[in-house]
């Protein structure tokens, strides 16, 4: 009997240790054991334990990414957020988190700039000061993916389009079909547009981290170990490879940007085009007054011939 429990203890270590050799959807990920433990370096000497059997919040994996830039290690396969509904503008910081991974309402970076940011960790008000007020984290519902894919041999067929990209999706970034909310196709702009879209207060589940896994996958490479096992959906015979994507988010309440988030480059076009306007405006109003004096001159001219003739 004892020999029957050595054993079985035994071979239950050389599984815990086969596990814990690497962390699936977290290639940065270091793991030991026994008992297995991952975690991901967001800070000198500070781990992050990861939870390996799911997508990995997006918080800690910009907190690893920023880890890794500082020190002049690859962060390649992370990449840089997009800068794209509204869009990611800001790229890549170093959030705060809560210890469950979720984003902290009021980023500030270690300044004393500061703004506000939606479930997504993308900023969805104008930055302001260390007495800046963000009451409460804003949830992010809806997430559209716009993918633009490769050249094919053949169009798309968009029933077996949706069906392989929902699955896809599921598979990979453990979403529940459900999410997929809408797959449409633009053939001639060979674009893919996937919706993704929870119930308007819902709270889960966090749709940032299949957009984010999904964004890396296409622009980078993939943040999953294995790394040359990317998103590529197989519709029909032909294997989808996509070249670029652009992710929108939607809130359950609107943003607040106002001017000050154009960019002094916007800014420049906006005044240049404002003074010519005005310039061209300024130029009409000189040319019809020399027109309407040299009318004036011609009528006093001829009237004084008229004069002269009759006299």
């Amino acid at each position: 009997m004892k020999s029957v429990l050595l054993l079985l203890a035994v071979a239950l270590a050389g599984s815990g240790a086969q596990d814990c050799t690497r962390c699936a959807t977290m290639k940065w990920a270091l793991c030991d054991g026994p008992p297995c433990s991952c975690a991901v370096l967001v800070d000198e000497q500070v781990k992050q334990v990861l939870d390996c059997s799911t997508l990995i919040p997006k918080c800690f994996l910009m907190k690893a990414e920023m880890y890794r830039a500082k020190h002049g290690l690859s962060t390649r396969s992370g990449g840089k957020p997009t800068e794209y509904a509204f869009v990611d503008n800001d790229g890549i910081y170093n959030p705060d988190c809560e210890s469950t991974g979720i984003f902290k309402a009021k980023q500030c970076n270690g300044t004393d700039t500061c703004w506000c940011v939606n479930s997504a960790g993308v900023r969805r008000t104008d930055k302001g000061d260390q007495n800046l007020k963000c009451e409460a984290l804003v949830e992010t519902y809806w997430v559209r993916a716009e993918l633009k894919h490769k050249p094919l041999s053949q169009p798309l067929d968009t029933t077996n389009l949706k069906s392989a990209i929902t699955g896809a999706i599921v598979q990979r970034y453990n979403l529940d079909a459900t999410y997929v909310a809408n797959v449409t196709y633009d053939q001639g702009g060979s674009r893919i547009i996937v919706d993704l879209m929870k119930p308007l207060n819902a709270l889960t589940p966090d749709l940032s981290r299949a957009a984010y896994y999904m964004e890396k996958d296409v622009k980078v490479l993939p943040l999953f170990a294995n790394e040359t096992n990317k998103f590529e959906p197989m519709v029909g015979a032909q294997q989808v490879q996509f070249e670029n994507i652009l992710i929108y988010y939607v809130d359950s309440k609107p943003p607040t940007f106002t001017m000050k988030r154009l960019t002094g480059g916007i800014i420049a076009v906006i005044v240049v085009v404002i003074v010519a306007v005005i310039a061209g405006l300024l130029v009409l109003f000189f040319a019809r007054r020399r027109e309407r004096a040299n009318y004036q001159k011609t009528q006093v001219r001829e009237m004084d011939e008229m004069q002269k003739s009759l006299s």
